[in-house]
């Protein structure tokens, strides 16, 4: 017999309510991937470019006021969803790679939660809505000045490719990196789907960088954007169905 399978056989864990973590991992990683395919439609079907989007508050003020879902959207709410729905996956990641690979995958894990707990404090897309709400709620022009002003200091904040969100994109992806090499020594999910999580996570992280720094770059990072993306998306699906199968 393969010996891969045979290690892989060995971390197939057998108490239910192992069973039961897994199943929940690949449950809300189809709930995740759900919203990514939204996202991915929503962007087609709107043109969605950073370079293109609105760059003032005013600007995405008048987005939000006109079509609250896409100014929203525009301010990755949608991203900040889908970062959720994965804290379990990652935790059935772990939890599968455990017995040989503790340290490692517990890393990546809390690395996951660290990422995801700074990309949701550095959201700005419901402060925005408020604020938004309240420019128009109002027709004294010193009043909308302030709330102008209040929401430029959100942006700077936290809006997409902004180097102050930096931090919430980076280290997830490197969590992402971290867990796909754990997936290549622990030979739980396979050697095809750990080298699409790496190769897919790289991408991606040039992006990141390229996008949310000054670069001059901006359309070559869009390019790697979407080969990354879709790689990860693969992986998500290879690594559903795995923990589908070591559910059973």
């Amino acid at each position: 017999m393969d010996p891969k399978k045979n290690r892989m056989k060995d971390n197939i864990p057998t108490n239910e309510e192992n069973k039961s973590i897994l199943s929940l991992g690949a449950f809300f990683t189809l709930i995740a991937l759900l919203g990514i395919f939204i996202d991915i439609v929503l962007g087609i079907a709107n043109g969605r470019n950073i370079l293109k989007l609105p760059q003032t508050a005013v600007e995405r003020f008048n987005e939000l006021h006109s079509n609250w879902f896409l100014g929203l959207y525009n301010l990755d709410l949608l991203n900040i969803i889908v970062q959720i729905l994965l804290i379990p996956s990652y935790f059935a990641l772990f939890f599968a790679q455990r017995q040989k690979y503790y340290a490692f995958s517990l890393f990546a894990f809390i690395l996951f939660i660290f990422g995801t707990s700074i990309m949701v404090s550095a959201n700005v897309a419901l402060s925005m809505f408020e604020l938004s709400e309240k420019y128009f709620n109002t027709n004294n022009d010193s009043q909308r000045l302030l709330y102008s002003a209040a929401g430029e200091a959100l942006l700077a904040q936290g809006s997409h490719g902004s180097p102050a969100i930096f931090l919430g994109f980076f280290i997830p992806t490197i969590a992402n990196l971290l867990m796909s090499m754990v997936m290549l020594k622990s030979g739980v999910f396979g050697t095809l789907n750990a080298w699409i999580g790496i190769v897919g996570s790289v991408f991606m992280l040039i992006y990141i960088i390229l996008i949310n720094f000054n670069f001059g770059v901006e359309s070559v990072a869009i390019l790697l954007a979407m080969p990354g993306g879709l790689l990860l998306m693969l992986w998500m699906i290879l690594y559903t169905i795995r923990l589908s199968k070591l559910s059973v």
